[in-house]
């Protein structure tokens, strides 16, 4: 199993005051620290206009800057949002950075799921699974035949004859590519089109495990060349986690975070979007020993690796996202992220544990 880290760009007040530029420097050390502990993926998120959540407006940008800070993690979109772009520039922007970084480019999509984006940016929410269903083909297209002749009801565009789509990947035939996905809809559209499955932080074991048995129940009728996809049949889980010496310090560092989170997370800024995608609706009652039984993965290093062995034997994941609020404080995260490589993920790559020296 692969292990990969949610970087949502989410300042924290306390620590990175109004107007929060201080957030990116603080992401990229957690990022340089992601790379030399041994985490197969920095996913970058994007968001717009709030500082309520993430601020991340360009994650090409950023990942173009991460290409020449680090060594070896590969760097992620969780996700690009497919109806702010022309699908042009993503192919562009994704074999550039591919370049940039010696093949080491995730590409994930998704349509989006808050209003005030899409109104700051001009786009119609309404339409955004259409707009990004259109977009995909081009996309897919663009990565395959670097040619392009389409005339539809969102884009028209034609690159053909003595003309292409350049640069060219590095990764063939193209990078991994994924779909966020929870509805029906969405999922059944990344299956036949060959993505790997990226999955929301919010739903319980159970509700994952439907989804995807939907998502699987499709692939079979994905076609070629969309097959090809390094990341078809992929699953990769966003998971809340944090570890600590025991589970009693693990609840003390964050239970007061994570709830804070927690009800931002699930109030009106997802339009209801987040109550369709898991079992726990707009506005539930937030209790941390409910949620540890449930999502969360918090706990003691023995707590957290039963929890990710019931979470793979249930779902079959092929990585894990771990994803954690601002609100921990940056050196227990890098504390808390030193403890997760030397004692969790060797349980599942085969390597002894280690000893975590203090820095």
């Amino acid at each position: 199993m692969q292990f990969g880290i949610l970087f949502t760009s989410h300042p924290d007040a306390a620590f990175e005051p109004y107007p929060h530029q201080a957030v990116h420097a603080r992401v990229t050390r957690e990022i340089l620290a992601a790379d030399r502990l041994g985490f197969d993926t920095a996913w970058i998120a994007e968001h717009h206009f709030s500082n309520q959540y993430g601020i991340m407006p360009d994650p090409y940008a950023y990942m173009g800057y991460l290409a020449a800070k680090t060594e070896r993690i590969r760097l992620g979109t969780a996700v690009m949002t497919v109806p702010f772009y022309d699908p042009i520039r993503i192919v562009e922007n994704t074999a550039f950075i591919d370049i940039l970084s010696g093949g080491r480019i995730t590409l994930g999509l998704g349509s989006g799921y808050r209003p005030y984006e899409f109104a700051g940016l001009g786009v119609d929410f309404e339409a955004r699974r259409d707009i990004q269903e259109e977009a995909i083909a081009m996309i897919l297209d663009g990565f395959h035949t670097r040619r392009i002749n389409h005339a539809g009801r969102y884009f028209k565009r034609q690159i053909d004859g003595d003309y292409e789509l350049l640069p060219a990947c590095v990764q063939a035939p193209h990078p991994p590519l994924y779909m966020a996905a929870g509805t029906e809809r969405s999922m059944s559209f990344a299956a036949r089109h060959g993505f790997g499955l990226m999955l929301s932080t919010l739903p319980g074991f159970e509700t994952l495990a439907g989804q995807i048995a939907t998502y699987r129940r499709h692939l079979a009728t994905c076609p070629a060349p969309l097959n090809q996809n390094p990341a078809f049949g992929h699953i990769d889980i966003a998971r809340w986690v944090y570890v600590a010496e025991s589970d009693a310090q693990a609840k003390a560092d964050t239970e007061s975070g994570i709830l804070r989170h927690l009800a931002h997370f699930l109030g009106k800024q997802t339009a209801g979007y987040l109550g369709t995608v898991s079992e726990k609706g707009s506005t539930p009652a937030l209790d941390y020993e409910e949620l540890s039984r449930t999502t969360l993965i918090h706990g003691s290093p023995e707590t957290v690796i039963r929890r990710l062995k019931q979470l793979q034997a249930a779902t079959g994941m092929t990585s894990l996202l771990l994803h954690y609020p601002p609100y921990y404080g940056p050196e227990k995260v890098l504390d808390m992220l030193r403890l997760f490589s030397a004692t969790v993920m060797p349980e599942f790559r085969g390597d002894p544990p280690t000893h975590v020296a203090a820095e």
